[in-house]
């Protein structure tokens, strides 16, 4: 079944980041996965271009490190397949102004930035475009992206119903487990690679130490009884959560073997330690042959283009280009 997914290359990938995508891209790759690094998103933040370049083959090697073989899959940069812009063009004139002003992560981001760009509005539908270039019936997304999808799709249907059967409608997935880890430390909030408080995220290249310093001093409660419960609960239920998104157990199970939690982040410290190092270390191992990853890419690049060209031209064809 064809897959894509993507994802931007923004600071430094955390834990939720590979719980969440990362290692269930691994885990569902195949000849048909697509998976990319999508740079042109990234031009909505206001970042240094040196820092977007470095970025971005940052994260195809972590994305390498995490498990992806460009063997199996096709790994590429958004940006290197020109098709992601130009169908964009052709879904904003199907897409209103309504739809896009209605966006929960453009009303949230809009509040912080000011004077925002108009990427920032419109990068939506730059995602659909992702999407449906490449006829992908399924989308591994976190669970903040569901707003996303849903608009990828109103998009394909009304396009569809205009010019014609033309897109594939896709679907969402998430993880069972693990589709939204929260900061440590403000366990109400999603963990994140950009806006978090020092301890409350887990980075892929922090050491066993830090680690360990992170999840000991993790926000939980005061009644001291192991529940999962996110309700009344929330600090203690997200460590039981990325628990249960390394372990494969259930969050449940888990909790039932605990009466105190300074054991379980004991046990939760280890795991991560025991998750996490051996990704680190393949990360700096391609990170130190950049031609290496920059064949790889390039080698996706063609693969990618080889697939959405010719949805970008039946799009365009369905619309009126000459």
């Amino acid at each position: 079944m064809r897959i894509l997914s993507g994802i931007q290359p923004s600071g430094t990938p955390h834990i939720g980041n590979y719980v969440g995508a990362m290692k269930q891209w691994a885990s569902s790759q195949n000849a048909e996965a697509f998976y990319c690094v999508v740079d042109l998103h990234a031009l909505t933040l206001q970042i240094d271009p040196a820092t977007l370049r470095e970025q971005t083959i940052d994260w195809v090697a972590w994305l390498l490190a995490t498990g992806l073989d460009p063997e199996v899959c096709t790994l590429f940069i958004q940006s290197h397949v020109p098709y992601h812009a130009q169908m964009a063009w052709l879904l904003e004139n199907v897409t209103t102004f309504g739809e896009l002003s209605r966006m929960t992560q453009f009303k949230e981001k809009a509040q912080r930035q000011e004077g925002y760009r108009v990427g920032l509005f419109t990068y939506p539908v730059l995602m659909a475009a992702d999407i449906l270039l490449y006829d992908a019936r399924e989308v591994p997304v976190g669970d903040d992206q569901r707003q996303h999808i849903e608009l990828a799709r109103e998009i394909a249907e009304r396009f569809n119903n205009r010019f014609g059967e033309t897109f594939t409608m896709p679907v969402g997935v998430q993880p069972t487990v693990g589709a939204r880890i929260m900061d440590l430390q403000e366990p109400t909030r999603k963990m994140s690679k950009s806006v978090s408080s020092p301890m409350g995220s887990i980075y892929l290249r922090d050491d066993p130490k830090e680690i360990e310093k992170k999840i000991k001093k993790a926000v939980t409660d005061t009644d001291g009884e192991v529940r999962f419960d996110w309700e009344t609960k929330p600090g203690l239920s997200n460590l039981l959560e990325l628990f249960a998104s390394l372990s494969g157990e259930k969050p449940e199970a888990i909790a039932a073997r605990y009466s105190r939690y300074g054991d379980l982040k004991k046990d939760l410290a280890a795991l991560v330690v025991e998750s996490l190092v051996p990704i680190g270390a393949r990360y700096r191992a391609l990170r130190a042959d950049p031609a290496a990853l920059a064949a790889i890419v390039e080698r996706g690049a063609r693969k990618a283009a080889a697939v959405s060209g010719p949805v970008y031209r039946r799009a365009a064809e369905a619309m009126g280009l000459f």
